[in-house]
C-alpha cells in the first residue's frame, strides 16, 4: 500500500445521495453486541431501513408536533447523531407512541420498533 494516496477509510455513518428523490442508502457504523457478529449488524441496518421507508409512508399522515417528533427522533435511531444506548432506546420509543396513535399505518411502524428494540436488547 505504500504509495497509494487513494486509500478511503470511513470512521462513522456515511450516506450517499446521487440526484433523485425518495434516496436510501445509509451505510451504519456501529459498536455493539447486535453488530458484533456481523449479522446482527445486517438485521438492524435493513431493520432500521424499513423503520424509515415506514415512516416516510406514516409521515403525511401526521399532525405537525407528531412529525416534528419523529424527525428530531430519527437522527439518533438511524446512527446519524451520537447518542448513547439510552437515547437510541428514548428515540425508538418516542417514535412508538406517535406509531400508536396513528391510523393505519401506525400498526407496521410499531412492530418494526419493536423489532429494532428486540435487536439492540431492549
Amino acid at each position: 500500500m505504500s504509495g497509494d494516496t487513494n486509500t478511503n477509510h470511513f470512521y462513522g455513518n456515511t450516506v450517499n445521495m446521487h440526484g433523485g428523490t425518495g434516496n436510501t442508502g445509509m451505510v451504519f457504523q456501529r459498536s455493539g453486541a447486535a453488530d458484533e457478529s456481523g449479522a446482527g449488524g445486517e438485521e438492524l441496518t435493513r431493520a432500521v431501513q424499513e423503520l424509515v421507508r415506514l415512516l416516510a409512508e406514516l409521515r403525511p399522515q401526521l399532525s405537525p408536533q407528531d412529525a416534528e417528533a419523529v424527525d428530531a427522533s430519527l437522527p439518533v435511531i438511524t446512527g446519524e447523531a451520537e447518542a448513547e444506548p439510552q437515547e437510541r432506546r428514548q428515540a425508538l420509543m418516542t417514535v412508538l407512541g406517535v406509531a400508536s396513535l396513528a391510523a393505519t399505518l401506525g400498526q407496521p411502524v410499531a412492530e418494526a420498533v419493536r423489532g429494532i428494540l428486540g435487536l439492540i436488547g431492549n
